[in-house]
């Protein structure tokens, strides 16, 4: 009796890999959070919340709406020409995409929404790649060199242990070499090509190892970065770097302040403490795990604010407030934008504005 071929196995569907990512993402949040609050009394945690004045919860409120105005700022200097509330509009829908879907799927939505509505205001292609990779660079120089700076002011305010030295000069060098590549590659074609080439053969041999494909014309795409980023770059610099510090700093000031209307003194953990341990929960928010890096933020701010001093129930108090302002404020308010603007694309001539199921599927 001959035997039967096996057949191939077949690969899940787009939408059934997406359904698993999804289930995956939140039991890895649901068991974070497990993690973090097991052992602490939570009704202290809620009596911290609830003893916040009504001033206190008004500026925490105006200094959210601010920080929310930070991010139009930011895509207003990198595409001359966009309007304050169309900035706004933008960038508060993909943020709540963002913050509502994992697994590097809502980031992958997010820059689709961002290509369909600049387009829909008159935005080639080419300009918003331009902007979006533009951006992309200077919010990882600044998530790269604010480590760096909490690091060196912690040390000038006598807290300079070896291993934050050792830390600090490892994130300079590593910052330094970022800064390095990067005008290198906008001074001349040739030594963008010859980037390309090199990091191609890295990542090729890298891909080896786990007996994956090299990667083909990496040094196209670098030549072809740098012709798209050269002028935005040389023209508007300084407010590219001001308006993405501004918008990190401001995220920080949230974390702060709410810290400080909870009860966590200077004392017990000093501005330039919290700057760090913000600076590396930046760096978290990299991991595509979960949607806008819930759980390891919060896991990143509770340990780090506790290690620095902190009395955990008004840590996690103050981590729960600063999350829900800087994390979930923006998907109702970027619920609202994208409607607006669906609203608008829909009574304006031309073709019909593109639903969310659209834009997944075209991202």
């Amino acid at each position: 009796m001959s035997e039967q071929p096996a057949t191939p196995r077949r690969r899940p569907p787009p939408r059934a890999r997406r359904i698993v990512q999804v289930v995956l993402s939140l039991l890895l949040v649901v068991g974070i959070f497990y993690y973090l609050l097991r052992g602490i009394d939570l009704a202290t945690v809620w009596a911290e919340i609830q003893a916040l004045s009504w001033l206190e919860l008004a500026t925490l409120a105006a200094i959210a709406g601010w920080n929310l105005c930070t991010y139009a700022w930011v895509w207003m200097s990198v595409t001359p020409g966009l309007s304050f509330w169309r900035a706004m509009g933008m960038t508060q829908a993909t943020t709540a995409v963002a913050n509502t879907i994992p697994a590097g799927v809502g980031a992958a939505l997010g820059i689709g929404m961002t290509y369909t509505m600049l387009g829909s205001w008159g935005y080639s292609r080419s300009r918003t790649t331009t902007a979006v990779l533009v951006s992309g660079v200077w919010n990882s120089f600044i998530k790269l060199g604010l480590p760096v700076l909490a690091l060196a002011l912690v040390a000038l305010q006598g807290g300079a242990a070896g291993g934050r030295v050792v830390a600090a000069l490892l994130g300079i060098a590593g910052l330094a070499a970022a800064v390095v590549v990067f005008a290198l590659m906008l001074r001349s074609e040739e030594l963008a090509r010859r980037f390309g080439l090199l990091a191609g053969r890295v990542a090729s041999r890298l891909l080896r190892l786990v007996r994956r494909p090299p990667v083909e014309g990496w040094e196209l795409a670098t030549v072809k970065f740098r012709t798209r980023t050269v002028g935005l770059v040389q023209r508007r610099w300084v407010a590219i770097t001001v308006t993405s510090l501004v918008s990190h700093l401001s995220l920080y000031l949230v974390l702060l302040v709410t810290l400080r209307h909870v009860g966590v003194s200077d004392a017990e953990v000093s501005w330039a403490q919290v700057l760090a341990v913000f600076a590396f929960a930046r760096l978290a928010t990299a991991i595509p795990l979960t949607p806008g890096g819930a759980g390891f933020v919060e896991a990143v701010l509770i340990g780090g604010l506790v290690a620095a001093g902190g009395a955990r129930p008004q840590v996690v108090a103050a981590v729960l407030v600063y999350r829900a302002l800087t994390w979930l404020l923006p998907i109702p308010v970027g619920v609202g934008t994208y409607l607006w603007w669906r609203r608008r694309s829909l009574g304006a001539p031309g073709p019909q504005a593109p639903t969310l199921v659209g834009l997944g599927s075209g991202g």
